[in-house]
């Protein structure tokens, strides 16, 4: 990967008649980097930039990195654009006639000095913090920052390196951007994107304000959707899968969901989705294959009783399967466990036995399951090949999903596989009496610990992209501390017990019900159409709030 270089940019924003606008100028058609697109003004941070830290107003909660980006941000602004954000002694700014006789070119600090200028860095918040992706052979580790565009200014472009300064609405510019009208980088979209939450420059530094930290920070990744280059942030769904296939940001990796083929996701891990998409299983359910020609392979969740699915994971094992693993007893997980053994049988080595935990009573009929032996809590299934390498799957019980919900963790790569416990795009249905939300919790607890125990970061769900992140380091700088898989379950946790408490207003509100009532309330973020299975989740949460003594219903 390229070196990291110290950059700063800013937002200057401004009230318009229709709404907040943004300042955009076009980069030099001969710009080593995103040449002739539309950007927010700024450059590298000069040493320079941190010796003037007397020369500016300083906000008390504002560090020195901070107001050294800052005061490059203010450099980088009236260098390209003209725009001065500094005041006299009178605490006025200058108008444009007044800078139009300053020297752009004469050394910064020396200037504002000579003309009794006080830079204003308390007034440049930090928005968002972006580090250039892995694969561009230019990166830099730049904060976004913004400001309020001083009364009595218009941007005069230099003409070098900046063209057109052009006000516009962040909406206006992605549609004219989607239109082939606009060129923008995808940090500027992803910046537009959520500039446009805001209408008006005061809830923007407000927001900035309250915590004087980056409101987001990412290092996108790329990989290829229908062989074309898709990138991605942190909080998007693809995002993990990158991380673990390409940690180096190499551009090879297809996400476009299929079922005719494995996917590798490392050299002994391969993921194989069953043709089964639909309202409750995203882009179908995941099966995967783990170990290697001299180990021989354990396959996780075959599946439903689809014969070319079960042939397919049957062919990425050679036919070598020494074990098949069900996380639980769901009719798209486990039906095809038994025709995959039946066609393993078929060959010169013994069938592998079926793993996994029996259902419970309260299973429904069509999630009926008996394995040919129960997996102990911390079981492990190891796999030992001839060269002294081994696969190790430990089972974690976990119920809550399902009451003989398993996950596992293969601990040579500290991967977790979770089965419907953990998903990638929407959290996963607690259908009681089978599912049971206080176990559901107590269970992501008991994963957290596991993960921190094992190095766990990456999470491969049932159903969608892998989740997680190598920890934060010199090369990650935007990773979560701990590794993605543990953020990942904190999320989902915050997310359940924020949920939980939305439905306990709900019941505080309409005690008596009925339950199509407190739905309306408890999950009226969510679309309608959803209610009808959201609502087995809310059941869930009651009984669990009846079991903290919450209410008595």
């Amino acid at each position: 990967m390229a070196p990291l270089r110290a950059a700063a940019t800013v937002l200057l924003l401004r009230d318009g008649a229709q709404g907040l606008e943004v300042l955009m100028t076009r980069r030099s058609m001969h710009a080593s980097f995103a040449p002739g697109a539309y950007v927010f003004p700024g450059g590298g941070i000069d040493a320079a930039d941190a010796q003037c830290h007397a020369q500016s107003t300083r906000r008390a909660t504002q560090s020195d990195l901070h107001l050294t980006q800052a005061i490059a941000a203010i450099r980088e602004s009236f260098e390209e654009l003209g725009v001065l954000l500094a005041r006299r002694v009178d605490c006025s700014h200058l108008r444009t006639e007044d800078i139009a006789a300053l020297d752009r070119k004469a050394p910064f600090a020396a200037l504002c000095a000579a003309h009794g200028l006080t830079l204003s860095g308390a007034e440049v918040f930090v928005l968002a913090h972006w580090i250039t992706d892995r694969d561009l052979p230019k990166r830099f580790d730049v904060p976004f920052l913004v400001a309020r565009m001083p009364e009595g200014q218009e941007p005069v472009a230099d003409e070098s390196e900046q063209f057109e300064p052009v006000w516009v609405r962040p909406a206006d510019a992605l549609a004219r951007h989607a239109a082939g009208q606009f060129f923008i980088i995808f940090p500027t979209i992803r910046t537009l994107d959520r500039l446009q939450a805001y209408a008006t420059v005061d809830a923007v530094l407000a927001a900035c304000s309250a915590t004087d930290e980056p409101l987001f920070t990412s290092c996108p990744r790329a990989g290829l959707m229908h062989g074309k280059e898709s990138r991605h942030m942190e909080h998007e769904a693809p995002f993990g899968e990158l991380a673990l296939t390409c940690p180096d940001g190499q551009i090879v990796h297809e996400l476009a969901w299929q079922t005719e083929r494995p996917v590798a996701l490392m050299k002994n891990v391969q993921r194989l989705t069953a043709p089964n998409p639909g309202f409750m299983t995203g882009p179908g359910t995941n099966s995967y294959v783990v170990g290697d020609p001299h180990t021989g392979y354990a396959v996780i969740d075959p599946g439903p009783n689809d014969a070319e699915h079960i042939e397919r994971l049957w062919r990425a094992a050679g036919g070598d399967i020494r074990a098949i693993i069900c996380t639980h007893s769901h009719p798209d997980h486990s039906p095809g466990a038994p025709q995959l053994q039946s066609l393993c049988a078929q060959g010169a080595r013994q069938a592998p036995p079926i793993l996994g935990l029996p259902s419970a009573p309260t299973a429904r009929a069509n999630s009926a399951f008996t394995p040919d032996r129960a997996l102990a809590d911390g079981e492990r299934i190891v796999l030992r090949g001839s060269d002294g390498n081994t696969h190790t799957l430990r089972a974690v019980h976990t119920p809550g999903h399902a009451a003989n919900h398993v996950c596992l963790v293969l601990e040579e790569d500290g991967l977790l596989l979770s089965g419907d416990h953990i998903l990638n795009g929407s959290t996963t249905v607690i259908d009681p009496p089978d599912g049971n939300m206080a176990d559901y919790l107590d269970s992501l607890d008991k994963l957290d610990a596991v993960c921190a125990e094992c190095g766990v970061h990456f999470i491969l769900p049932a159903h969608g992209y892998v989740l997680g992140d190598w920890r934060r380091s010199a090369d990650n700088p935007s990773g979560p501390p701990h590794g993605g898989a543990r953020a990942a379950i904190a999320q989902l946790k915050a997310h359940r017990l924020a949920r939980e408490a939305k439905v306990a207003r709900a019941l505080q509100a309409l005690p008596d019900g009925p339950v199509d009532e407190w739905v309306k309330l408890a999950y009226a973020d969510v679309p309608e159409r959803l209610w009808p299975v959201a609502q087995r989740s809310l059941l869930a949460h009651v009984e669990r709030i009846r079991s903290l003594g919450g209410f008595n219903l």
